[in-house]
């Protein structure tokens, strides 16, 4: 028994091969004998007496049948579509929401690194730390009584 699955996955493949050269060239060659027997051939020998009646039923038949079969495979598609725009849908939220959390990260690691101490900033600390330290060896030699120097208040 042919499950509605596969029904559809037949109706499918017959409208996919509708839309094709394929198709086309087929049913152009079997119209073209068709009409090419019914008016060469002897009369006993015609199936289509009646000025290409039957031939016209039997194209009216096929897409009577094609019509449907192409809407089916037409919403089978809608079907899929949906899932796949749904899917899509839901990777561009988790995607902006991913873009939202990277971006507060970010501007928080600004506000991180505004606070740190820059190279330049620890350099200058350093420069002015050492020229205090200079200064105050300096005024501290300076104050130490050298050998010999009575005036010196330390050397009283």
């Amino acid at each position: 028994m042919l499950s509605t699955e596969d029904f559809g996955v037949f109706a499918e493949k017959f409208a996919r091969f509708m839309g094709t050269a394929k198709f086309l060239i087929w049913m152009t060659v079997f119209v073209v004998i068709w009409l090419g027997w019914n008016t060469m051939a002897p009369e006993k020998l015609r199936f289509d007496p009646y000025s290409f009646t039957f031939l016209t039923l039997i194209l009216s038949l096929q897409a009577s049948y094609a019509a449907p079969l192409i809407l089916l495979a037409q919403n089978r598609q809608e079907q899929r579509d949906k899932v796949i725009a749904e899917q899509d849908r839901q990777a561009n939220a988790r995607a902006h929401a991913d873009m939202e959390f990277l971006a507060r990260e970010v501007a928080s690691l600004r506000m991180s690194v505004g606070e740190v101490a820059t190279r330049d900033f620890l350099r200058g600390e350093l420069r002015s730390f050492r020229e205090d330290l200079v200064e105050g060896l300096a005024d501290h030699l300076a104050d130490r009584p050298e050998a010999g120097d009575e005036d010196h208040p330390a050397n009283r």
